[in-house]
């Protein structure tokens, strides 16, 4: 739950008229609390009592399953403070805003308004300009780690915004809590979303949007309180279609799973592509080029070919269905039309199979009651059923599965050649081929990348189930194949894409939103900058910034709201990297908040080792030793990041991974170098400051 520091009083007498708030707004809280345990109460009993109402099966399972999941919901809400902001109105009156809406009765008055409600917008829109109705805009702030116990409201802030005059800046508990140290796993943002981050959040269902975000700007978050708004504001469509949560890896999940049920929505899909697509455990290894191949678009369409390539587009053998004493025929040149008509349709290919047979069907059909009129329905089961159509169909349009699809190209030099000839160079080809074929697609140990083949091969045999609305984070990641799996997944619902091009890692990461929403079946997808950072201290994204010049891509600059914090890079003596990567943990640890230290990868067991034996990184302790790889959508209080320059050398990006690297830092950053040079100012040296 999100919480903040009390502002210190400007003055030492006492503030009467500040205790006096505090006093009504501890009462209205408790207020609040006692209504919510009704609620619950009440959703229990609603369980019982509909277990006992009459209706059909269909409609009680229904019903039950509302009554059941609403109960669920409230029970597991996690213990906090029941609002964070409150608006006075113009017109008379006030809403408090919190996470969700309380009241002592359905029909009465919410003593809170949900923040997504559409009266709560004002809370995050309204300014001095444009007060929108809003006379005072109050925040409140609760103690750290408060679990909602009235006695930690500890301060208010009130914000007038009636007059016209200028914007002001964020005020002392906002930007406290921007501030807050980072400890645990994500928190929501509820309470700070800023207007331009509200604007996506209310986006409409059918709108599918990218946002740019720079490091810090609370992308992830826009993103995952986007998908509760739309539960919120369209439950029956959603959940119909289903909402999905697709992460970069299981860590990740693990870091923002708390954010939804904080929000009130529970149940919602948080899973990687990994997982979407896995139909049997990775056991093999490709070598880079391999994968690097086997991510490039142009797979997609050599995989088309090797399915179809299977239809018999060419003569057909004569058919003849055996009925008592007579025999039904289609000649073959009719049979090979007849495919030909289904090829050009391009359907999905078990559909294309089940065209074929019920065109088979229908001819004989027509022969039938040419002769002798309309046969009765059983005859028609008999012939669809019929040994000959059954071996017809398969001789034109063969069941296929994916696996033997599959091998069959990867084993096979001349069946890879015939489906990528004009696509794939002969070297290219040679680097897919396995080295040693497996005896059969049963025994065959399938890559990671495999696996994404795999799924676009059952993408061309049968469309899978999709969903209503996809967020995909860290998106700029994404190979050009992986996108497709994507958005097979979603073909008639939108998409929230969360990314950063400068923090792309992959050898395959995109370059261009556009390029890559093209991918991904939503070309004409909104694309919005954030540039504005709410977490990463100012100093330190001056010194990321500095390396955009170097890296491929264009992307804008990104500005802090934050004025803390603290930048420090310490050279060391030649042979004293470990030494002063020691020394920069312990001054750490006299800070609060959680610390990382991201070495290159090669570095990280030699690092972590040494600040094991120096009992400065403990099990389930506060500091973390990490690789540049595996440090992404990660971010730490105070990060020590060791050698850039051996980071930035990295086969893959290096200059990217060093900006992810910098950029996880939330308070304070220390750079630890022992070669001379640094990747962002050619020559710079020593402590302090990179000038």
């Amino acid at each position: 739950m999100t919480s903040a520091e009390p502002v210190p009083p400007a003055v030492t007498e006492p503030d009467h008229g500040l205790d006096t708030a505090l006093r009504q707004e501890r009462a209205h809280h408790d207020t609040c609390r006692a209504a919510l345990a009704a609620m619950v109460d009440g959703a229990d009993l609603q369980v019982v009592i509909g277990e006992d109402v009459s209706a059909s099966g269909a409609d009680a399972e229904v019903l039950g399953h509302g009554l059941r999941s609403r109960a669920k919901a409230l029970r597991e809400l996690p213990e906090g403070p029941l609002f964070f902001g409150r608006i006075d109105l113009v017109q008379g009156g006030a809403h408090h805003i919190g996470r969700l809406r309380i009241s002592e009765h359905p029909a009465a008055p919410p003593l809170v308004v949900d923040w997504r409600a559409p009266v709560s917008r004002a809370f995050y829109q309204a300014s001095a300009r444009a007060p929108q109705g809003v006379t005072v805009r109050r925040r409140f702030g609760w103690a750290p780690g408060s679990r909602g116990d009235s006695a930690d409201l500890t301060g208010l802030e009130d914000e007038h915004l009636r007059g016209g005059g200028p914007a002001a800046g964020p005020g002392g508990l906002l930007l406290r809590e921007l501030e807050r140290p980072r400890v645990g796993p994500m928190r929501d943002i509820a309470a700070t979303i800023q207007p331009e981050q509200d604007d996506l959040v209310r986006g409409g269902l059918a709108d599918s949007v990218c946002v740019q975000g720079a490091p810090g700007t609370g992308k992830t978050a826009v993103g995952l309180h986007r998908a509760a708004y739309l539960l919120y504001t369209h439950p029956q469509r959603v959940q119909r279609g289903g909402l999905l949560i697709l992460g970069p890896n299981r860590t990740f999940l693990s870091y923002i799973a708390e954010v939804l049920p904080s929000l009130g929505e529970t149940g919602v899909r948080q899973s990687t592509l990994a997982d979407e697509i896995a139909r049997h455990p990775v056991t093999a290894t490709d070598t880079a080029r391999a994968a690097a191949l086997k991510h490039d678009p142009r797979m997609a369409e050599v995989l088309r070919r090797a399915v179809y390539g299977r239809v018999t587009a060419g003569h057909a053998e004569d058919l003849a269905v055996p009925d008592g004493t007579y025999r039904w025929r289609i000649a073959g040149d009719r049979l090979t039309d007849l495919v030909g008509a289904v090829l050009a349709e391009e359907p999905p290919y078990e559909v294309g199979r089940e065209r074929v047979r019920s065109r088979i069907v229908r001819r004989l059909l027509t022969q039938a009651e040419r002769r002798g009129g309309p046969p009765p329905a059983a005859w028609l089961r008999r012939i669809e059923r019929a040994r000959a159509v059954s071996a017809c169909v398969e001789a034109l349009w063969p069941r296929l599965r994916p696996e033997e699809v599959l091998a069959g190209l990867l084993a096979d030099a001349q069946a890879l050649a015939a489906a990528a000839d004009g696509l794939l160079e002969r070297a290219e080809q040679e680097a897919l081929l396995w080295a040693r074929p497996p005896r059969s697609p049963k025994s065959a140990r399938w890559s990671a990348a495999d696996l994404l083949l795999l799924d676009e091969i059952a993408g061309l045999l049968e469309h899978p189930q999709g969903y209503g609305h996809v967020v995909v984070d860290e998106a700029q990641d994404l190979s050009p194949m992986e996108c497709r799996a994507i958005a097979r997944r979603v073909p008639f619902g939108s998409l929230t894409v969360l990314g950063d091009l400068a923090q792309g890692i992959t050898a395959w990461a995109a370059r261009s939103w556009r390029a890559q929403l093209t991918h991904l079946g939503k070309p004409d997808a909104t694309v919005v900058p954030l540039t504005t950072g709410f977490r990463v201290p100012g100093a330190v994204l001056a010194l990321a910034n500095r390396l955009l010049a170097r890296l491929d891509t264009d992307v804008p600059a990104a500005r802090s709201l934050r004025h803390d914090g603290a930048l420090r890079v310490r050279r060391a003596p030649d042979g004293g990297l470990t030494a002063a990567v020691l020394a920069a943990v312990r001054d750490a640890l006299t800070h609060e908040g959680s610390i990382g230290v991201i070495t290159p990868d090669t570095e990280t067991a030699r690092i972590g080792e040494a600040l094991t034996a120096a009992g400065l990184a403990p099990p389930n302790g506060r500091v973390t030793v990490i690789g540049a790889t595996l440090v992404k959508g990660l971010e730490y209080d105070h990060v020590v990041a060791v050698e850039p320059a051996t980071i930035a050398e990295s086969e893959q990006r290096g200059l990217n991974r060093l900006y992810v690297v910098l950029t996880r830092a939330v308070s304070r950053l220390d750079v630890v170098h022992e070669r001379p040079e640094l990747p962002w100012a050619a020559g710079a040296t020593g402590e302090g400051p990179p000038g």
